[in-house]
């Protein structure tokens, strides 16, 4: 499978296409808004009429799952698809998944990294993943006389 994610403000699925407000950053912060990714599953035809399983997990810059909060809450998204193939669909040709996924504001350490990491039946690939960065806090000059 293929796999193509995009960092946006917001992105909502209808049917076969993501509509995608604010999408391609790799930066934001220090104070995080919410945040969305656009994902497109590109399912294979010999792979379509099954059942598959996927995860979105976030990392932090050592590749450990991120541990937010006071909880140290673990951020993690799963769900299911299947892809059917309809009647006159081109033999080999492959399938399209798009996914909206909407998250609100995370407190995330100002000056670090994380990193999105998909996953489909328990497997991953590199290019599956999609790194950001949270701005440092800059320091509160002085008041002066």
């Amino acid at each position: 499978m293929k796999v193509t994610m995009l960092l946006a403000d917001a992105v909502q699925e209808q049917g076969t296409k993501l509509f995608i407000l604010g999408g391609g950053w790799a930066f934001t912060g220090p104070d995080v808004p919410p945040m969305a990714l656009a994902i497109v599953v590109e399912v294979p035809w010999m792979e379509t009429n099954e059942k598959h399983s996927f995860r979105l997990s976030l990392q932090d810059e050592d590749g450990q799952l991120a541990q937010i909060g006071p909880d140290a809450q673990v951020i993690q998204f799963q769900g299911e698809m299947e892809v059917g193939r309809p009647p006159g669909h081109p033999p080999g040709v492959p399938f399209n998944v798009p996914l909206a996924i909407n998250i609100p504001p995370l407190p995330l350490t100002p000056g670090k990294r994380y990193v999105w990491v998909f996953d489909i039946d328990g497997k991953s690939d590199p290019s599956w993943r999609t790194p950001f960065g949270i701005r440092p806090r800059q320091a509160m000059p002085p008041s002066g006389t």
